[in-house]
């Protein structure tokens, strides 16, 4: 029964909680500020200093950026992104401790189209984050999300890097840089004043090509695919920025608790495959742009409280899942999960993201290879190729019976899970009992770019998550023209393959 009326405060034991009034744990003379984690309390000073010292410390344990290069941050406004661009402005500060030898650049993805915001509400958020990019010096990007529709194919392909760099050549570098820097620091200002000439406001975005940005997310069905779309298509606009203005790194704000909720989000997403690249530090899938996540060491508590006691300025910029309920997504449902259960088990997000840290070595190698050989969307190893007798092939079949019992399933194109067979059933015209590619000329040759195949097969070509998002599209005639031109061009090669297979060596030979 309910006693209200008694007392139980002298019984009972109460759990030893960490006073701030404890002495800090690095210096031991000033009063802590800061509680990190349990037993771990900071003051101001050591905190601050703890903090740029394990940024500094993941660029230089990997050596992965070179002396000179110049290296893209893609800011979002959020805390880690902002938290990140103020840990390069202060590592190139004259009174650095230790100065970071790159050349930053700031880049931000304007996604207001997609998640229906307003042309005034746009130009506002833009205003803010210009204020704070020019705070900074760093060179800055505006791009709206809407230049996606309009990217080449050679976007999502891989260029391989111009050279490759060991360590002596890291060394070389540093020496180079540091006979360069009294050039550098006195053609700042220049470039100082070229980057104000530069300068524009919101760049004007034609409405037709919102609409045309907004119909391709709501094409998706579920927020778990329009989620994942939309994160595939920032991607690809973010290492295309990189390529046109001549950046060699792409530098992600990915925290701890972040990376963590994203490996366990990607494994229910059916992208295990993957998972050495969507959350290690280095990610090599498109070659020439390399694409790093320093504040991946930093837990989303301590980037909040850096964030609060520095005063590092971050704008507010809703996304998809904006106001949206626990379940309304896989991601959000992760999110949440992970976050509850981190509140009552603080080493939870660090062990998840110590998992992540050892599939590091997975796919290492995977930034080589042949391009059909990779997803048309994330770029990654296709995970698809796999023998006969195989879950994935199982699920392939049972898939297509189901739909031949489908009562529509006369006037449905069903795939054959066979790829030999897909490929019978759209056979070149060189192919036998039919002319030859001769007719290239006139424009009816499977080599001809006039000839456009009547039915676009994105499945093989992709791994089995990006099959899954594809899935739950209600029409893939609106995806971006890029895509569908690079699909095309991956077919007619792979057909042009099969028909010089007899005279093609063998990799062995």
């Amino acid at each position: 029964m309910c006693q209200v009326e008694e007392d139980y405060n002298d019984a009972l034991e109460h759990q030893n909680v960490p006073c701030i009034s404890k002495k800090c744990l690095k210096c031991k003379e000033l009063t802590a500020a800061v509680v990190i984690r349990a037993g771990d309390p900071y003051c101001r000073d050591c905190f601050k200093e703890y903090f740029i010292h394990k940024f500094r410390a993941m660029l230089g344990k990997n050596r992965v950026i070179f002396p000179g290069e110049k290296v893209l941050l893609a800011v979002s406004g959020g805390p880690s992104s902002c938290s990140m661009l103020s840990q390069v402005q202060q590592g190139l500060s004259q009174n650095a401790h230790k100065k970071l030898r790159f050349v930053p650049g700031i880049v931000f993805i304007d996604e207001g189209g997609a998640v229906g915001q307003s042309v005034e509400e746009r130009r506002k958020t833009v205003a803010e984050l210009q204020t704070v990019f020019k705070a900074t010096g760093f060179p800055f990007h505006i791009v709206p999300l809407e230049q996606v529709l309009a990217l080449p194919s050679e976007v999502i392909t891989t260029v391989p890097p111009s050279s490759q760099r060991t360590a002596s050549a890291y060394k070389a570098a540093v020496d180079k840089f540091t006979n360069e820097l009294k050039f550098i620091g006195e053609s700042s200002n220049s470039r100082a004043t070229e980057q104000e000439e530069k300068e524009t406001l919101f760049p004007d975005v034609p409405e037709s090509e919102t609409q045309l940005l907004q119909q391709l997310i709501t094409s998706a069905k579920t927020l778990t695919a329009r989620q994942d779309l939309l994160n595939t298509l920032r991607q690809h606009l973010l290492v295309h920025t990189a390529r046109t203005e001549g950046y060699s790194k792409l530098m992600l704000g990915d925290h701890c608790t972040r990376l963590a909720i994203k490996l366990l989000t990607s494994i229910s997403l059916g992208r295990g495959a993957q998972l050495a690249q969507d959350t290690g530090f280095a990610d090599l899938r498109f070659g020439d742009v390399i694409i790093v996540k320093p504040m991946r060491d930093y837990s989303a508590k301590e980037i909040a409280y850096y964030n609060h006691m520095f005063s590092v300025p971050t704008v507010f910029t809703p996304n998809l899942e904006t106001k949206t309920t626990e379940k309304a997504s896989i991601q959000r449902l992760t999110e949440s999960f992970v976050t509850k259960l981190q509140a009552d088990f603080p080493s939870t997000v660090s062990t998840i993201y110590r998992t992540s840290e050892k599939l590091q070595t997975v796919a290492k190698g995977s930034s080589t290879g042949h391009q059909c050989d990779r997803c048309l969307l994330c770029m990654c190893s296709l995970d698809t190729d796999v023998e006969k007798a195989s879950a994935f092939k199982a699920t392939l079949i049972s898939e297509q019976l189901s739909r031949t019992k489908s009562p529509r399933a006369s006037s449905t194109n069903i795939q054959s899970p066979n790829p030999e067979m897909a490929a019978t059933a759209g056979q070149c015209c060189s192919s036998e009992e039919a002319k030859d590619c001769d007719s290239v000329a006139s424009g009816e040759g499977c080599c001809s770019p006039a000839k456009t195949p009547e039915a676009t097969d994105l499945k093989s070509l992709l791994c089995y998550s990006c099959r899954l998002t594809m899935k739950d599209m209600s029409s893939m005639e609106r995806l971006p023209p890029y895509i569908l031109l690079e699909a095309q061009r991956r077919q007619r090669r792979s057909r042009m393959r099969e028909e010089i297979a007899d005279f093609l060596l063998d990799e062995c030979d």
